[in-house]
């Protein structure tokens, strides 16, 4: 059985969303962050960085929540894609990690880079119901998060941004994003 290791308010939330969306048997492994688990044997023998998320799925070791959100994708989610399709979905789950979030979660950037982002993502979810069009997949995962986030971590106004409002609070209904990030 697939094992998801994180923490109390760590990414493996991201994670285990996908897990829940794709319905697939998970044994969640919550380590005690505040008493350095994740710094230590065992857990260090799966990521040596030691930060969570991190997934074992039979002898495979895998850590970084967008990589492993494209792992998941590939062996378990989507459908055959082509190399532009699989591209474009890998793009998506990039940017949220890489752009999206730092962009609004750091302090120093978010005044600048807070109104770029919900701008495009509200023409974005204006004219779509979905990251990539009229379907959900692993790409709402990694935006939907870093989105949802949003009111939970920052409290920022977002009524400017309606359709952005809309898509969290759509996300939001999900039952699989009620088990992995809802309760938080």
């Amino acid at each position: 059985m697939l094992k998801l290791y994180g923490g109390a308010r760590s990414r493996a939330s991201i994670v285990r969303w996908y897990l829940e969306e794709l319905g697939l048997p998970y044994e969640f492994v919550m380590l005690d962050m505040a008493a350095g688990e994740h710094r230590q044997p065992p857990f260090t023998e799966i990521n040596p960085v030691g930060k969570v998320p991190a997934i074992v799925d039979g002898d495979f070791k895998l850590w970084e929540s967008g990589a492993i959100l494209l792992y998941l994708a590939e062996k378990y989610g989507s459908p055959a894609l082509s190399l532009e399709q699989r591209a474009i979905l890998n793009q998506w789950i990039l940017y949220a990690n890489a752009t999206l979030g730092p962009g609004v979660f750091m302090e120093a950037s978010r005044a600048t880079e807070t109104p770029r982002h919900m701008t495009m993502l509200n023409e974005l979810f204006s004219r779509q119901p979905f990251v990539l069009g009229d379907e959900f997949s692993v790409a709402d995962v990694a935006v939907g998060a870093m989105l949802g986030y949003i009111p939970i971590m920052l409290k920022l106004d977002l009524s400017d941004y309606p359709a952005v409002v809309d898509y969290i609070q759509r996300m939001a209904q999900r039952p699989a994003y009620q088990t992995a990030i809802g309760g938080r």
